[in-house]
């Protein structure tokens, strides 16, 4: 192809979206939101088995939707160059979108923790880690298509942010007291450490989910004041 041709479609493609009526990134962050909800699903799943076989396999789903995360946050990249944001600040939405990444990988490490350390068991206490992890994740899905109607939803998305808030606070205390429990209850001191990290890893998956709608109160406050 001739280079004033290539010149030529990319200078159409910057103008279709550039004047595209939809011009907020709404799509971007709907399908990270879905790639968080499959993950953190999947080890849910995961975690209620103690089946090696099914680790690897749910290991290898987590995995290939964490590399489908990597391809969109660079596709992000490249559209946020060409799109006006208007009122919305570029810094703030790529935080949110490389924060959003960082938790994808987060539950990888954890899934991938699970399929290395075959322990012996899943206690309860893991699974429900796992769970609020699925559960901040559900809780950002509903959050970050209300970025785009910020100016009237600015409260709601506080409430929101909040509920984030307020699982991983609870994912705290439920990763404390399990710490507690196996220091107590466990005798094997291969397994327990087994159990420390994975719980270790679990909680920093809710603190990584509450770091995105920190960020996202973060943007919301700077736009008010603005």
């Amino acid at each position: 192809m001739q280079t004033k041709e290539i010149i030529l479609m990319h200078c159409l493609r910057t103008l279709r979206h550039l004047f595209d009526g939809r011009r907020d990134l709404t799509p971007f962050f709907e399908r990270q939101a879905d790639l968080l909800c499959q993950s953190s699903n999947i080890l849910v799943r995961m975690l209620s088995s103690v089946d090696p076989e099914q680790w690897i396999l749910r290991q290898r789903e987590i995995k290939s939707l964490e590399s489908q995360g990597d391809a969109l946050l660079q596709d992000y990249r490249e559209q946020l160059s060409e799109r006006l944001m208007g009122s919305l600040s570029r810094t703030d939405l790529t935080t949110i979108a490389m924060s959003m990444d960082d938790s994808l990988d987060v539950i990888k490490d954890a899934a991938k923790a699970v399929q290395i350390y075959k322990p012996r068991k899943i206690d309860p206490q893991l699974q429900e880690l796992a769970q609020l992890i699925s559960d901040e994740a559900q809780a950002l899905h509903d959050l970050l298509p209300m970025l785009w109607h910020i100016r009237d939803k600015a409260s709601a998305i506080s409430l929101q942010c909040d509920r984030v808030t307020e699982m991983e606070h609870a994912a705290d205390d439920a990763y404390e007291e399990y710490i507690g429990y196996i220091f107590s209850e466990e005798e094997d001191i291969r397994e327990m450490t087994k159990y420390k990290n994975l719980a270790e890893l679990l909680e920093k998956a809710t603190d990584s989910e509450k770091h995105v709608a920190d960020c996202v109160r973060l943007m919301v406050l700077r736009f008010l004041h603005e």
